[in-house]
């Protein structure tokens, strides 16, 4: 059946008109639906543009998407979406798929141009390969950062100079909207779920992150210390690790200050939630900058999968900004975490003026990056259909 329906959908796109082939947005996961939803809308009913979306997963919500200027395409992963992305005809294809060209999913033969969406604002030199961005023609930059980072690579590895967008980060948007909607307060009381203050722990995964290496004991501190604890794991540790987690809810579980929350995406968490405790997920510098509140970081090895990544000569922001952020704390010295909680929840009010003042400075187009993002889009599909006429003029 899975290979059917790939066949199908591998079929369904080559009897494309020209027309539904100029905006593609090719979606890996229902969990990148988020990403593309607002952006689709745009062009869709501020643009009046055709947008056709792909995606491996039969489960996406973007497959029940009901617009006259939308069409969805299920490809699963397999033979025939590697055949798909080898012979693909577009003008451009919009994706949040990294290291395109590096492993089993290629460029096409044809003259495709491949716009990247960050979706984080982690940098882009020390988490990822480094090569992970250089097949692309555009990228959508979170932010400052980004530009200088990538403009060095480019300088390093000679590739010449690529559209590099100012685009912003619609996430972080959503939870500023989301953090006034809210109106919450501050303080313990109202921010959590009872008078004590409330600790989320919500690391990155891998054997050096917390949960991994000290979880079970950073948890018994924060409850013996009368702190209400949540506990909301990256969906990657419940993937390759979920012993891990099981661990943790049996000790924990019947604790009525221990909460844990493994549903993917969720934000309530976050808003009920008065401090951080992170290692190197980049999901703490969205945390301190959307919400304003602080952070507490252990200091963990780092996630590195460049090993090079000190060649660029640029600290990445989810280690410059830490001191920015909160607080750091040795995984040797756990015992200094409450007193840490209690510092930083007593500084707070000026920690919220710091991040209002910081927002603007590490991230583009606050307010408006979808609307600017949908016009570039359009812009750069407009430009290629022109391409794309005053070839097949040059050949008549």
């Amino acid at each position: 059946m899975g290979i059917f329906r790939a066949w199908s959908g591998w079929r369904e796109y080559r009897k494309l008109p020209a027309d539904w082939q100029n905006i593609v947005i090719y979606s890996e996961s229902g969990q990148d639906w988020h990403y593309f939803e607002a952006l689709i809308i745009s062009l869709n009913i501020d643009l009046q543009k055709k947008v056709t979306y792909v995606t491996s997963d039969s489960e996406d919500p973007g497959l029940g998407r009901d617009h006259p200027l939308f069409k969805a395409i299920c490809i699963p992963e397999g033979f025939f979406l590697t055949l798909h992305f080898n012979m693909q005809k577009a003008d451009v294809v919009v994706l949040t798929m990294m290291d395109l060209d590096n492993l089993q999913l290629k460029k096409s033969i044809n003259p495709v141009h491949y716009i990247y969406l960050f979706h984080s604002l982690g940098s882009t030199h020390m988490v990822d390969h480094a090569n992970s961005y250089d097949a692309y023609d555009s990228l959508f930059c979170v932010g400052p950062h980004h530009v200088v980072e990538l403009r060095k690579r480019e300088s390093m590895q000679g590739l010449g100079a690529r559209n590099l967008f100012e685009y912003g980060h619609p996430r972080l948007e959503n939870l500023l909207a989301a953090a006034d909607s809210c109106q919450r307060d501050m303080s313990g009381a109202e921010a959590g779920s009872s008078t004590k203050p409330v600790v989320l722990i919500a690391p990155t995964w891998g054997e050096h992150s917390i949960f991994n290496t000290c979880g079970e004991e950073l948890v018994g501190l924060l409850l013996d210390a009368g702190y209400h604890v949540i506990a909301r794991p990256h969906y990657q540790t419940l993937l390759m690790t979920p012993e891990v987690l099981e661990r943790l809810k049996t000790s924990f579980g019947g604790h009525e200050n221990f909460e844990y929350q493994g549903r993917m995406g969720e934000s309530d968490s976050l808003f009920r939630s008065d401090i951080l405790i992170c290692d190197w997920s980049a999901m703490a510098i969205e945390y301190a900058l959307g919400l304003e509140k602080p952070v507490l970081f252990l200091d963990l090895p780092r996630r590195v999968r460049n090993p090079d990544w000190k060649a660029l000569g640029i600290e990445p922001l989810e280690a410059s900004f830490r001191e920015l952020a909160g607080d750091i704390v040795a995984p040797q010295h756990l015992d200094e975490v409450p007193e840490k909680i209690a510092e930083l929840l007593e500084k707070r009010q000026v920690f919220r003026q710091t991040m209002k003042d910081l927002r603007t400075q590490v991230v583009f187009n606050i307010g408006n990056s979808i609307e600017l993002g949908a016009r570039e889009i359009s812009r750069l599909a407009d430009e290629k259909v022109h391409e794309r006429q005053a070839r097949e003029k040059s050949r008549a």
